[in-house]
């Protein structure tokens, strides 16, 4: 919520987060919750509940620190079907910063399709609800998609850049991370279904970013940057 949304001891919830409340929730005068305005959290209690508000009473405000402070952003090959969803589900709920949707030789899901953007929508909303669900006090950022080429070129934002490959069987990721302890702004590049062509790897090696195996078995686009990004988060952050 926006911070002009608390007043004097008093917060007002409008909107989608109203409606959930309301209808979905079914929360009554009196229940007791968490609510954050992207920087401290609350807990407050149901004081009146209107057409499409809910007045809220501020019991208590406190500095839980909820986020990570390693910086993820997941470089995600567009996959087939509803799988984004799923990811950007997951990814949030683990702590990821950003994720920007990217399309690959091997995508079948192209930027120029005319829904490309009503997708988009969707998957701010997902991200939106995975982060009031897992109490984050930010929501990760969805970009608009981006061509392979154009992700690579922002390698030089961040101290470390992998990109699990299935071909590579001597770097692991766990190595690398050891040998980067101090890094904060990771990036994480996931292909799609059928993975990264040759060409892009030997593109992406340019740019900086180093090629890791996660293990002897091949992970499903859907699982792999959810489990590099936990894996990162573990060895670095504040994960486990």
């Amino acid at each position: 919520m926006k911070n002009e949304d608390i007043k004097d001891g008093i917060a007002r919830i409008n909107g989608d987060d109203a409606h959930h409340i309301i209808n979905v929730l079914r929360f009554k005068i009196g229940t007791k919750l968490i609510i954050s305005n992207g920087k401290n959290q609350y807990i407050v209690t149901i004081l009146d509940i209107e057409n499409s508000s809910v007045i809220l009473k501020i019991i208590e405000e406190y500095n839980q620190v909820v986020e990570s402070p390693i910086n993820i952003t997941l470089y995600q090959g567009l996959p087939k079907s509803d799988k984004m969803d799923l990811i950007i589900q997951k990814c949030t709920e683990i702590g990821i910063k950003k994720i920007v949707p990217v399309e690959t030789e091997f995508s079948t899901i192209k930027i120029k399709e005319k829904n490309i953007y009503n997708k988009i929508n969707r998957w701010k909303k997902i991200s939106l609800e995975a982060s009031k669900q897992s109490g984050r006090s930010i929501v990760p950022d969805v970009l608009v998609p981006v061509g392979f080429k154009d992700a690579l070129e922002s390698l030089n934002e961040f101290d470390l850049c992998l990109i699990p490959y299935e071909k590579e069987t001597n770097m692991r990721l766990k190595d690398v991370l050891k040998k980067n302890f101090d890094a904060k702004n990771i990036c994480v590049f996931i292909g799609p279904e059928g993975g990264f062509s040759e060409n892009e790897i030997m593109a992406a090696i340019e740019y900086g970013a180093i090629p890791v195996t996660l293990g002897p078995r091949i992970l499903r686009t859907e699982t792999a940057g959810i489990v590099t990004s936990s894996i990162i988060l573990y060895e670095l952050g504040d994960l486990g």
